[in-house]
């Protein structure tokens, strides 16, 4: 439980280490293992979305909602896109397009994660 709080309350989408450093204090005999273990128990249950990044690494996002992210390759973060402005690229999927997928592969579209790739451009934060 206190895992999954703690990511609930980040703003960001921390790797199971960060979280580990973040619960630890308050739970004396927490293990490393114990926060893989939470994190892949809560992903099963989709309480918790799983996102593995190029590095080998993943990190987690408490908000399961449909919604899209920026991934920053070059330092590992992500970030969420505004709302209203991820809502208005979801909103115009071609939802032909997904049903077109699913037949020619043989599977049933649930859902989609989209994530956009950037670069920080100086002087635009």
């Amino acid at each position: 439980m206190a895992v999954y709080e703690a990511l609930g309350a980040c703003e960001g989408h921390p790797t199971a280490e960060e979280l580990f450093r973040i619960v630890k204090p308050q739970t004396e005999k927490l293990s490393l293992a114990t926060v893989y273990n939470a994190l892949d128990a809560l992903c099963k249950a989709g309480l918790v979305r799983r996102m593995p990044m190029s590095n080998g690494c993943c990190r987690y996002d408490a908000d399961t909602s449909l919604h899209m992210h920026i991934r920053f390759p070059a330092t590992a973060e992500i970030e969420d896109v505004p709302p209203q402005l991820s809502d208005k690229l979801i909103d115009h999927m071609p939802q032909g397009v997904l049903e077109e997928i699913g037949r020619a592969m043989g599977v049933q579209i649930d859902g989609m994660s989209i994530q956009l790739l950037a670069t920080r451009v100086e002087g635009s934060e």
